[in-house]
């Protein structure tokens, strides 16, 4: 790789970070030493670009530095369509229509010795039949999560008890048989995940959640990756006999 290719690789990572980047995680992507590396920062502190860096915390780009679009890659663009065709699968009829139109508007603007790799792209994904009942909730709920509303659902259980709940919701989880609902349940005082199509009854209410989505976030991600960490201890903890 040439070394103007790398340091747009490099702001690339920056980029796409959420929070600083050690420096021996970008170098291993990239498949260059540590020492070459450190040289490319310098370069790019250089010219100009805000990068910031801390020994023992990594690397971060500041917030505010224009950068003027790249054109997309080969590799790239097989994983948008990949990624549209997963959704266009897995997700209710309005995000489908919206991941092909979304298709449309970047097969619009590719050069076209690249468009092949886009709009004829040999992967493909499972497709799996969405039931009717829950193309509705998933609209809702996806638009509670972006406007962080509160959402009051009636949730059948295994057992097909009904029951009223209060949520604030977190994320929605696309799985092959299954969508989930991951929500802070106010009735239980704690994370939840709910099926969305066991959902029956739903409405969104004008009041925001107390908590910023990121930050609730934040909270059930380290409860789950908490959670995970017991389970693999008592999995890997030997079995003690007690003596008569």
């Amino acid at each position: 790789m040439r070394r103007a290719d790398r340091l747009l690789q490099i702001l690339q990572i920056l980029r796409r970070q959420r929070g600083p980047i050690a420096a021996s995680r970008i170098a291993e992507e990239l498949e260059v030493s540590l020492r070459t590396l450190y040289r490319d920062m310098v370069a790019l502190e250089a010219s100009g670009v805000p990068v910031r860096g801390e020994a023992g915390v990594g690397y971060v780009l500041e917030d505010g530095y224009d950068m003027p679009p790249l054109m997309f890659s080969a590799l790239e663009l097989e994983a948008i369509m990949l990624g549209a065709r997963l959704v266009d699968g897995r997700a209710d009829d309005a995000l489908a229509r919206a991941a092909k139109d979304a298709i449309a508007k970047i097969a619009s603007v590719v050069p076209a010795p690249l468009r092949s790799h886009l709009v004829e792209t040999p992967l493909y994904a499972p497709h799996y039949q969405r039931e009717t009942r829950t193309v509705g909730p998933l609209e809702a709920l996806r638009e509670a999560l972006r406007d962080e509303r509160q959402v009051d659902i009636t949730y059948r259980d295994l057992k097909g008890q009904m029951s009223k709940r209060t949520v604030w919701p977190v994320q929605i989880s696309f799985f092959r048989d299954a969508v989930l609902l991951v929500c802070w349940c106010t009735l239980r005082e704690a994370f939840r995940s709910f099926r969305v199509d066991r959902i029956e009854v739903h409405s969104i209410g004008p009041e925001r959640v107390p908590k910023p989505r990121r930050t609730l976030f934040a909270q059930w991600l380290k409860q789950r990756d908490m959670a995970l960490q017991e389970a693999s201890a008592r999995i890997e903890s030997p079995l003690t006999v007690r003596g008569i």
